[in-house]
């Protein structure tokens, strides 16, 4: 019989991950996109180093930051927060290593905005809040809607920061990418290969939601 757990296990940790991304990301692209140059390219080197760093590196910052041992994961076990061994703890990991397409995707699309509508909104009395929500975000939806998919993408697939900080444990921390691993490292490679085919199948469908807004992406555009 097929334990579900790890599916289960993987899409709520991708769900969950990809909503803190999403506010986090549209926050840090909207003001980067705002600031001067040389402050916006150091700003930018530190939040898309999850990008470009090994996860399971990113899993070693992580534990050195969160570890139950040390000052905040130590902080934050007062309170019965612990990230560690918990299944909640591969939010933190697959946020983490997810941020950086939600950000540079959406800081693209902030970029591309056309500002005058943003001016012809403040002429005509509009507020700053009125103007982001009814205005900015629905002229760049397109890209934060596959920077969105992306992002959950990311988070479903993570394998490295995620075995660093939570491991795997059949029923409380299994994701589909460590059930992988543990399957095949104890040889039981039928079990592997459908947990493979199961994330091959959400993965194509990812891409071709991506590949359909890119599509109406450049059709608005043309129009």
């Amino acid at each position: 019989m097929i334990d579900w757990y790890p599916l289960f296990n993987s899409l709520r940790i991708a769900a969950i991950s990809c909503v803190l991304v999403f506010f986090t990301g549209i926050f840090f692209a909207y003001y980067a996109a705002r600031l001067p140059r040389v402050v916006k390219g150091v700003l930018d080197v530190i939040l898309t180093l999850p990008m470009v760093l090994p996860p399971t590196v990113c899993g070693y910052f992580l534990l050195l930051v969160f570890g139950v041992k040390r000052p905040v994961g130590a902080f934050l076990l007062h309170y019965g927060i612990k990230f560690v061994m918990t299944w909640y703890g591969g939010i933190l990991a697959a946020a983490v290593v997810a941020f950086p397409l939600m950000y540079r995707t959406a800081r693209g699309a902030f970029e591309s905005f056309d500002e005058n509508l943003a001016w012809s909104g403040q002429t005509l009395g509009l507020s700053d809040t009125y103007i982001f929500w009814r205005i900015r975000m629905p002229a760049c939806r397109q890209g934060i809607l596959a920077g969105t998919v992306l992002a959950f993408a990311r988070a479903l697939g993570e394998y490295g920061a995620t075995s660093m900080l939570i491991g795997y444990t059949p029923g409380r921390t299994a994701t589909i990418s460590t059930t992988v691993y543990q399957l095949w490292r104890t040889n039981e490679e039928r079990g592997a290969f459908f947990w493979v085919m199961v994330n091959l199948a959400i993965s194509t469908v990812v891409l071709l939601t991506v590949n359909m807004l890119e599509t109406r992406q450049k059709k608005a555009v043309e129009k």
